[in-house]
């Protein structure tokens, strides 16, 4: 079941970097980003994640919860965090269960290739676990800061 806007998530678990499971209901009181992108160590998503790092105080700062989440595996994860020095966890997605189930796996063309990819995508979901807002197919320039604004503007309604 694709998670819909304005309606609550669906109970599922994923593996996350730090021994970290999440799970809807257990970060349930807290808002939650995830934040999908196509791989570890790649140009995009490296300047994706240091944004989310630069900005990660400000999200807890609103009372979020940061995540990335992508299909590369665990030791992948580890070093990506490492190396940028993440202060959030990563999920490793391996088997794409949360890729497909928030529809972000999309047909790419990757050097006159069709190839299955992760579409750069982020989800809000609120204190209640409701997703409340959902970004897809976007550019990493100025995105960031717009997630902030819609975490910010969830703690005002809260």
């Amino acid at each position: 079941m694709t998670p819909a806007l304005n309606k609550p998530l669906p109970e599922f678990e994923a593996l996350a970097t730090g021994g970290v499971k999440y799970t809807p209901a257990a970060f349930a009181g807290q808002t939650v980003v995830l934040y999908f992108y196509p791989k570890d160590n790649t140009p995009g998503c490296t300047t994706e994640a240091m944004q989310f790092r630069d900005k990660h105080k400000d999200f807890v700062k609103a009372g979020a919860v940061l995540f990335g989440v992508s299909r590369d595996n665990m030791a992948s994860h580890d070093k990506f965090k490492q190396s940028l020095e993440l202060p959030f966890e990563l999920i490793a997605d391996t088997e794409e269960k949360m890729c497909h189930m928030f529809g972000v796996v999309k047909n790419k063309i990757m050097y006159g290739k069709k190839v299955k990819g992760i579409e750069r995508s982020t989800f809000v979901i609120d204190a209640d676990g409701v997703l409340r807002h959902e970004w897809r197919g976007i550019k990493v320039a100025g995105h960031v800061d717009e997630v902030l604004k819609a975490v910010k503007a969830l703690k005002k309604t809260a």
